[in-house]
């Protein structure tokens, strides 16, 4: 009898052993999975590492999930192109660098963030060369800068009043999608809309994700909106 009993225990032990054994198993092929994942800069895709570092040319968290299965020839084709597309429109991207890192401290709900890359962007505009434009050009672009950088200065001045922030952030993305009109933008980048923004009477971001992030509610809402251009 107690001959029985021992064996139907061993046998229990080594059941709930081989569980364990097999849970941990698991956990580790997950871990080992999650911790492979590579990830790329939305601006600079040949910028990769591991997900929420930052990209070490423009400061943008990497938040796109890099595909595997990318041959080695076509990984260096697609660098080359994407740092000749770069290349050509570093000014205009210079800009838009410092909106998007702009609308994503909102999106955070980080009002002192916020005010500090706004006053990064209102540098960028500053450091857009003008004088590769046709006269007609120079015009718009002053006309559409002179507003942003009014807006991106009332931001940068009020860290700490995120809902005033918020008020200039709609019409500074209305002058950003007017940039984008006038010059065009070698990314993918996405013209989003919020029909509940500045008081239920809509507004639009831009966004270098397909995802939806709220920069004008935040954590509150933080997927209200739809998609309602891709440039």
């Amino acid at each position: 009898m107690k001959a029985l009993i021992l064996t139907a225990i061993l046998a229990i032990t080594l059941v709930s052993c081989n569980q364990k054994n097999k849970e941990t198993e698991n956990n580790t092929t997950e871990t080992s999975a999650n911790s492979s994942e590579l990830y790329a800069c939305p601006m600079h895709p040949e910028v990769q590492g591991k997900k929420d570092e930052t990209c070490s040319k423009c400061g943008m968290e990497l938040t796109e999930l890099v595909t595997q299965t990318q041959a080695p020839h076509e990984k260096k084709a697609t660098e080359a192109s994407s740092a000749a597309t770069t290349q050509s429109n570093v000014n205009i991207e210079d800009i838009l660098i410092s909106y998007i890192n702009l609308k994503n401290k909102l999106v955070k709900d980080d009002t002192n963030g916020a005010a500090e890359k706004a006053k990064i962007l209102f540098t960028s505009f500053d450091r857009f060369d003008i004088k590769v434009l046709s006269e007609k050009q120079k015009k718009e672009y002053l006309d559409i800068a002179d507003d942003a950088k009014e807006h991106a200065e009332h931001i940068g001045d009020n860290g700490g009043k995120i809902e005033h922030q918020r008020e200039h952030f709609v019409m500074l993305s209305k002058d950003m999608n007017d940039l984008i009109q006038l010059f065009g933008t070698s990314q993918k980048l996405y013209l989003d809309f919020c029909p509940m923004a500045d008081d239920n009477k809509g507004a639009v971001w831009i966004s270098e994700t397909k995802e939806i992030k709220n920069p004008y509610f935040g954590k509150e809402m933080a997927t209200c909106g739809s998609i309602k251009k891709e440039y």
